[in-house]
């Protein structure tokens, strides 16, 4: 039985976004859809619409902003006129009000020496903020890939997100893993509000799986594969409640929604941890 305490979201982040991934996914009981203004060259909105826009209402749909078009494919920008707008047009083009909107890779525009950085982010959350307020979303939230450089620019007095993605799974590094742990505490999130990405860091083609077996990190190592392992075991690294995977192929994600009944070893998971931070520690400054 699939633990009450994990999910998982069908991303499209290289996705084709065919209708038959959908119904697929619906098929297999996966009901939360994740997105972003930028993918599939600024389109993943309006095609999601027209080719499977009667499907959405069945789908919780998250979406990011912060990428907008521009002459060399994409700019970042965290203007809250922008952001607003963004939000809004998302509403439009998807033909309904998302559920979740995420601030997409804020650090891309607040990277070390930035002027003003703190209000930058303060006023970019506001923006959300306030968007949800106004009922363009149900809510907002923050997806980075790497929020370490986010670590000193939190303002207790600004809004706070109900949601924060962070990259998932045993290729994560110490250094994200903790930063992802002290935005975790700063915001006040509880494991449900937490969603993890990537957890194959990349492809589960890479080399690195066919060296190493993540059943090491289950109770019940037989029943399931390196890649059913590697993804269960992505819950914990940090702890999260949902993981956002992409594929175009509705049997891997079956594969993946199987994985949820494996049983994770905790001290193991937290043995690798203090294994990655006693590594990183070791190293030269």
């Amino acid at each position: 039985m699939r633990g009450a305490d994990t999910r998982v979201v069908l991303g499209l982040h290289r996705s084709r976004h065919e209708r038959r991934l959908l119904t697929g996914a619906l098929d297999l009981g996966v009901t939360a859809l994740d997105t972003s203004t930028n993918y599939l060259g600024f389109r993943s909105h309006r095609i999601l619409a027209r080719t499977a826009g009667d499907l959405l209402p069945q789908f919780t749909v998250s979406t990011k902003v912060g990428y907008f078009p521009w002459r060399n494919g994409g700019e970042h920008c965290l203007d809250p006129v922008r952001l607003r707008a963004a939000v809004e047009q998302a509403a439009g083009d998807l033909g309904r009000e998302p559920d979740l909107v995420f601030l997409h890779n804020p650090e891309h525009s607040l990277r070390e020496g930035v002027p003003h950085g703190r209000d930058v982010l303060a006023q970019a959350c506001t923006a959300l903020d306030d968007a949800a307020a106004k009922g363009l979303c149900t809510a907002w939230g923050v997806a980075s890939w790497n929020p370490s450089p986010l670590l000193n620019l939190i303002d207790p007095t600004a809004p706070r997100p109900s949601v924060l993605m962070v990259r998932a799974g045993l290729l994560v590094g110490a250094r994200t893993l903790d930063a992802a742990d002290v935005l975790i505490k700063a915001w006040d999130l509880g494991d449900g509000a937490v969603w993890g990405m990537s957890p194959f860091g990349g492809s589960t083609s890479a080399p690195v799986w066919a060296r190493i077996d993540p059943r090491v990190f289950l109770r019940d190592s037989s029943r399931l594969s390196r890649v059913q392992a590697a993804f269960r075991a992505a819950y914990h690294l940090p702890r999260v409640s949902s993981v956002a995977v992409g594929t175009d192929e509705p049997a891997h994600l079956g594969e993946l929604v199987g994985a949820l009944t494996g049983e994770v070893e905790e001290r193991t998971i937290q043995e690798y941890w203090r294994l990655l931070r006693d590594r990183l520690q070791g190293q030269p400054a």
